[in-house]
């Protein structure tokens, strides 16, 4: 469509699968970014924020996580292709930065990352969207045991099972916009 930007997330909810071939992951990755570079002015790239921070047990997707990050790196050397920097910021530890899922940007998270890529392309910042979000009481340990029980519960054992059963998400769910269209 002669995009003048198209921006592309990709590849960390594979990433997030046992036995992710990373390899294989990078190259799909690398395969629609040299698609949308051909279509767009400026194509924007992520490098994820990173997990082992803020989940425990994230420490088994670092490594697919700095292949795709080493891969996104490598991309963003192109021109006309923009690498939005996540990883390394702090930020992002909290959160209130995340939806309940834990794995999808609240709001505020959101907000932030808008910033990131706009501080990327190369305009100026309008706040520090690395600062951390003002300090708040900690939480208990039995409220984030509670917390930690419900996400548990609502989020991941369904995860689980959709594994199982070979379900996705998405199964079922007609598609938000069906047509290719031009936004003005």
């Amino acid at each position: 469509m002669g995009a003048e930007l198209v921006t592309l997330a990709g590849g960390l909810n594979d990433a997030l699968r046992p036995g992710c071939d990373a390899e294989a992951v990078a190259a799909a990755l690398g395969a629609a970014a040299e698609k949308l570079a051909a279509g767009s002015r400026t194509l924007v790239l992520f490098h994820s924020t990173d997990p082992t921070r803020r989940m425990a047990g994230s420490a088994r997707l670092l490594p697919a996580i700095l292949h795709l990050k080493a891969f996104v790196t490598k991309l963003g050397e192109r021109p006309g292709i923009a690498v939005v920097e996540l990883f390394d910021a702090p930020c992002f530890d909290d959160p209130r930065l995340w939806a309940d899922d834990r794995l999808h940007l609240s709001p505020e998270g959101h907000r932030r990352v808008a910033e990131a890529v706009l501080e990327a392309i190369g305009h100026p910042a309008t706040f520090d969207w690395r600062a951390p979000l003002p300090a708040t009481a900690p939480q208990g340990r039995l409220a984030k045991l509670g917390s930690d029980l419900r996400w548990l519960g609502k989020h991941v054992g369904p995860w689980i099972m959709r594994r199982i059963t070979g379900r996705s998400s998405g199964d079922g769910r007609a598609p938000k916009r069906p047509e290719l269209t031009t936004y003005q």
